[in-house]
């Protein structure tokens, strides 16, 4: 093995310095031989390995850390079933648009096709899911191709990147000369600090918002990644628009701001004349476009053009780096009709003061076991400002994600429209490492702990305090009283009543609490948050309660 003197180092070694180089500064993992070299080159070069107990946490591990921290999070993945393991964590990042780079064990080239350990060729089965998936013919070319996937990671719009090392690349050496050089020359951009939308769309969009008595701003995650928020605070507060946001969005404008809004959307949305739709699809969500009034002019803001048509006319359409694009949108609208905006904004507020009066029976339930509702009414008196909450669940975190208020950015973490289970555990070790001084609290439901609940033995071994809060009804219930509604019966959609998931949480080093009625509840909250080790709150819920959903699957 080469020492620091050398002028040749081994391939893992030269991944290593790339990541560094990049300001990398965790490596999740399971561990897999065919990571070795990665291993010896990350302790080397001061990269902290952060394992896990299953490589989709790995990988969710990594895009948790990219959320949190608006930079790239890098996980490595053992050759086969390790990849294999972390696909779904991958589509995820590639649907939030997450800037994650992949490493990936790869059998060795020299005896491809012979039947080696764990060899398959990952690169056609990745590559749909991500903007890069390459594999280095030589050690040398180890270090560019790292350089290049953590570049085309993070380019509008950012997500997830993949390269695999055949292990005897990945063990030889190479010349350690300009290793690294193309991260730390600055080839690794902030575009959010680039130029804006073209003038002329600028101009469109500006008359158009100019002239609106009722416009309305709905913005999600890519907000969060173009790091539009103060020029978003800026627009809105000068032209008097109300907000509502989702997906990472959340907290761009704090949920105490005078102009944010949540409850009132459907009236917002389909009531405003023009909306400005910042970094967020016109998918399901948005009722694939029909949320909004028919005749309401949609202007659409990102900062990169959308790999989907749209699914109904736009008037106008700013692809560039957001606080450009929105301080140019400022400028050209300014002179509106203020007065007919006071009173739009005083009619949603009217709605959403209705709305938010109208919950306080469920937020204050006293049923045993409890209404999902009465779990949010008690969180939020111990919830500090900056908390990071993470859902991981069906009809529990959908409850969560209506009544939880998020007031800074990065402090609200779910799966996003890939909707997959199991991702929190993963993000929420990432925000405890990210910021060790701040609450990290994982709302989960039963179900979902069965996807990722080993992993609170990785919290343990790492010494993160992430508290989760269960919501526990003993059934899949996003599954079964739709099911019900439909057909009258329901199938494959229970689980085991009351199962002590708390005690499999202390069984893995942690605490546990177990809560059956609401009185419990308060105090089990306070004494897990002052716990110095993970904790589980395992909240008995009420399975007759059923979220009131009204999107649908398509």
């Amino acid at each position: 093995m080469a020492t620091e003197t050398s002028t040749t180092v081994h391939g893992g070694r030269l991944v290593a310095r790339s990541l560094r180089a990049a300001g990398v500064k965790k490596l999740f993992t399971l561990s897999g031989g065919h990571l070795f070299s990665i291993y010896d080159g990350c302790r080397a070069e001061g990269i902290d390995i952060v394992d896990v107990r299953h490589e989709q946490t790995a990988a969710f591990a990594a895009e948790g850390w990219a959320k949190v921290t608006r930079s790239v999070g890098v996980c490595a993945l053992t050759a086969g079933p390790g990849v294999t393991n972390g696909m779904s964590a991958i589509a995820s990042a590639s649907q939030n648009h997450s800037p994650v780079v992949v490493l990936g064990g790869r059998a060795p080239q020299f005896r491809w096709g012979q039947g080696s350990l764990q060899e398959i060729d990952h690169v056609p089965f990745v590559r749909p899911l991500v903007k890069l998936a390459s594999t280095p013919e030589g050690t040398d070319e180890i270090s560019g191709l790292v350089d290049e996937a953590l570049r085309v990671a993070l380019a509008p719009h950012s997500g997830p990147t993949f390269v695999d090392f055949p292990l005897d690349y990945v063990f030889m050496e190479a010349s350690s000369s300009g290793l690294g050089a193309g991260a730390s020359a600055g080839l690794i951009q902030e575009p959010w600090r680039g130029p804006g939308a073209d003038g002329s769309a600028v101009d469109r969009a500006a008359a158009l918002l100019r002239d609106a008595e009722r416009p309305v701003v709905m913005a999600g995650t890519g907000l969060y990644w173009g790091h539009g928020e103060q020029a978003l605070l800026s627009l809105v507060e000068e032209l008097r628009i109300p907000v509502f946001l989702n997906g990472l969005g959340r907290g761009c404008l704090p949920a105490d701001h005078e102009l944010f809004f949540s409850r009132a959307r459907s009236d917002a949305l389909g009531n405003a004349d023009v909306a400005l739709v910042i970094g967020v699809p016109l998918d399901f969500r948005l009722g694939f476009g029909a949320s909004f009034a028919p005749d309401a002019d949609l202007v659409i803001v990102d900062v990169a053009e959308s790999d989907r048509d749209h699914p109904r006319p736009v008037a106008a359409e700013l692809y560039g780096a957001l606080p450009a694009t929105l301080s140019a949108l400022l400028a050209g609208a300014r002179g509106g009709p203020l007065e007919e905006r006071e009173a739009w904004i005083s009619s949603l507020r009217a709605t959403e003061d209705e709305k938010r009066a109208a919950e306080v029976a469920e937020l204050t339930d006293s049923r045993a076991p409890l209404h999902p509702m009465r779990v949010f009414g008690e969180l939020a008196g111990v919830l500090d400002r900056d908390a990071i909450v993470i859902g991981d669940g069906g009809d529990f975190v959908s409850y969560a994600g209506r009544v939880v208020d998020s007031f800074a950015p990065g402090c609200w973490l779910d799966p996003g429209p890939y909707g997959c289970l199991g991702a929190g555990p993963g993000y929420a070790l990432a925000a405890a490492l990210a910021f060790p001084g701040r609450q990290v609290v994982l709302l989960l439901g039963d179900g979902a702990f069965g996807f990722s609940g080993m992993d609170f033995d990785t919290l343990v071994r790492h010494g993160v305090a992430v508290v989760g809060v269960m919501g526990n009804n003993g059934i899949w219930a996003l599954e079964k009283h739709p099911m019900e509604f439909l057909y009258g019966y329901s199938v494959a959609a229970d689980l085991r009543p009351e199962t002590r998931y708390d005690q499999v949480v202390e069984a893995l080093g942690g605490e546990g609490f177990l809560v059956r009625t609401p009185g419990e509840l308060r105090p089990a909250l306070e004494r897990a948050l002052a716990a110095d080790r993970p904790a589980l709150v395992n909240v008995l819920t009420d399975p007759s309660v059923a979220y009131p959903r009204r999107s649908t699957l398509a």
